[in-house]
């Protein structure tokens, strides 16, 4: 019998593993999508950057029907499970945000809205400095990028600290009951899966040895970042805990 990916059930599966990490995951992608209809409207067309599984393109095209999405990603396994789960009012694009000339493989510019989630911390400061301008150059006039990612706010170390501790702890104490998979036991599954598991193999190519030194400034580069690449109007428009959503507005 012919392999058959359930493209619910990884995505499932990825939600509750990466809501393990961010427990508030739902109310930043609503705090972006807020964002969204405030600048496009009902029917956005919306870059999905660094889209992974599709979780950010499915939840925008849930509130926005008559909205578009551009998905890109390098991850070959991520982009498997996309596929299976979006309909053609997404475009999926593989292409690698490492690179300078990642926005040459877009169908189109002028996106009213750039959206990135927890993924652009792998990137290092020069090359995350220079991706902010190169997004800058796919938006339209009064279009924004929204980044939500690990940004801890710069006058509270101490508190800081202690708040990614007790989401340690608590992130441990779930593994440990088995409530959730860890992001090695989430991979472990995937390399046992049918359709999937030949592509981990593809996967090592792209990623020699681990990912990016997972790299989180505090949020004040980011709005630094945000103004040297030329964004009009720069500033956080949400905060959990050692989490913020940056907007820049072209």
């Amino acid at each position: 019998m012919t392999p058959y990916l359930d493209a619910g059930a990884w995505q499932e599966s990825w939600d509750r593993q990466q809501e393990a990490y961010l427990p508030d995951r739902e109310e930043r992608f609503s705090a972006m999508l807020d964002l969204v209809e405030a600048v496009a409207g009902p029917a956005p067309r919306i870059l999905d950057l660094a889209g992974g599984t599709g979780s950010i393109s499915l939840r925008t095209l849930r509130r926005f029907p008559r909205g578009t999405t551009t998905l890109v990603d390098v991850d070959p396994v991520l982009l498997a499970i996309a596929r299976a789960s979006l309909d053609d009012r997404t475009a999926i694009v593989t292409t690698d945000l490492r690179e300078p000339t990642w926005a040459a493989d877009l169908p189109h510019d002028g996106y009213d809205a750039v959206l990135t989630a927890t993924a652009l911390h792998w990137l290092p400061s020069d090359r995350l400095a220079e991706l902010y301008r190169e997004v800058a150059a796919v938006l339209r006039p009064g279009g924004v990028l929204v980044n939500a990612d690990h940004m801890p706010d710069d006058g509270l170390p101490t508190l800081n600290a202690r708040l990614v501790e007790r989401a340690d702890a608590r992130r441990e104490a779930r593994y440990a009951a088995g409530a959730v998979l860890s992001w090695p036991g989430w991979w472990e599954h995937v390399a046992a899966d049918p359709v999937l598991g030949p592509l981990v193999e593809e996967r090592k190519k792209v990623f020699t040895g681990e990912h990016g030194g997972d790299w989180t400034p505090p949020v004040s580069w980011h709005v630094a970042a945000l103004r040297d690449a030329g964004f009009t109007e720069v500033g956080v428009a949400w905060r959990g805990g050692t989490d913020a959503a940056v907007v820049g507005v072209r």
